[in-house]
């Protein structure tokens, strides 16, 4: 349990159960905030990578070719026939600014317009429903998927299905590797790989590589010592709105939400701090925490913790297993935020 200190007071995550209406779950897949700003011409292209300047280039050229197709075309007696989406897929390595490229293209593009990860998309598929999520999406110019994965046969499948329905009513289709430092020489996602899975698709997908600095071998900062829980509660109470919880109590608070309210569930909140961080307990819980961290990310929200390190909350054996892409990005990120300053009231 969370500790109580006689006349302090904090707010708590678990005391939120937000609710995300179904009209609404499209419409808040957008760029996160920190992509808010992006364009074609911020970014600045490696002057020793040529391929992120034909990215660019690319990038921009896809962008009017959405526009023309869902302008249509006219077929016999005038009518305007519906031409299949295009596809783009944005292949390289970690940071080379894969996400920049695809927030200027949803940025640039008409609308009505989509961007989600991977996660983000089949999490809205599941609260809406896969023929509800169809029509949802079907009047969009483009959807771009960022961090596209394939550890789960399942997810993949569903995707596929998805962007084949979508594409046949004129959908545009951009999407990222989930690529990421990849400790003891695991390899990277690659375009081959995510043309087979999506073969119904793979004629309409022109593949653009963006390369750049490896960062594969590269090792993740140390986490930063934890600290203890009064000094934790007094800094959660020197900054207005940031809320305190219980790790345990936090991880069973998020099994009673679908993942598709996690980003609401932390909106506007200026800092997490958690107490008595351990190791996830098992493969769901785990998950979950992924999917936390990534709208913490999204925010900006800076995290502190007591207990174990942030480092130590998915397992060897996780970490050994088919998610552990999913588990490292977490932990990057995690550890990010743990990196970040918290303005005190």
């Amino acid at each position: 349990m969370v500790r109580s200190y006689p006349g302090l007071m904090h707010e708590r995550l678990v005391d939120r159960n937000p609710v995300v209406p179904a009209d609404q779950l499209v419409a808040q897949m957008v760029p996160p905030a920190m992509f808010d700003e992006v364009s074609f011409e911020s970014y600045i292209p490696d002057p020793n990578e040529p391929s992120q300047a034909a990215a660019v280039k690319t990038a921009a050229e896809f962008v009017s070719k959405i526009g023309k197709i869902r302008g249509g075309k006219r077929g016999l007696f005038g009518r305007r026939s519906q031409p299949q989406g295009a596809g783009l897929y944005l292949d390289g390595g970690f940071g080379v600014g894969k996400t920049h490229l695809l927030a200027s293209i949803f940025h640039s593009a008409p609308s009505p317009k989509a961007f989600g990860t991977f996660v983000e998309l089949t999490h809205v598929v599941g609260a809406l429903g896969f023929n509800k999520a169809v029509e949802e999406l079907s009047s969009h110019s483009v959807l771009c998927i960022d961090e596209f994965e394939l550890d789960d046969p399942g997810d993949t499948m569903l995707v596929s299905r998805l962007l084949t329905e979508l594409s046949a009513r004129g959908v545009s289709i951009v999407a990222t590797s989930n690529t990421l430092p990849g400790q003891l020489g695991e390899g990277r996602f690659a375009a081959q790989d995510f043309l087979r899975e999506i073969k119904k698709l793979a004629s309409i997908f022109e593949t653009i590589r963006v390369d750049g600095p490896d960062y594969r071998h590269r090792d993740l900062p140390p986490a930063p010592d934890p600290v203890d829980s009064a000094e934790l509660t007094e800094r959660a109470e020197a900054i207005p709105g940031a809320t305190l919880d219980d790790f345990d109590e936090l991880c069973a608070h998020l099994s009673t939400l679908h993942p598709s309210r996690y980003g609401k569930l932390v909106e506007g909140v200026p800092a997490v701090f958690l107490e008595g961080v351990h190791p996830a307990k098992d493969q769901s819980v785990a998950l979950r925490l992924v999917v936390l961290a990534d709208r913490m990310y999204d925010a900006s929200i800076p995290v502190t913790v007591s207990g174990a390190k942030l480092d130590e909350i998915f397992t060897p054996e996780m970490l050994a297993g088919g998610y552990r892409k999913k588990y490292l990005r977490a932990t990057s990120r995690l550890l990010a935020l743990s990196r970040f300053e918290v303005a005190a009231g």
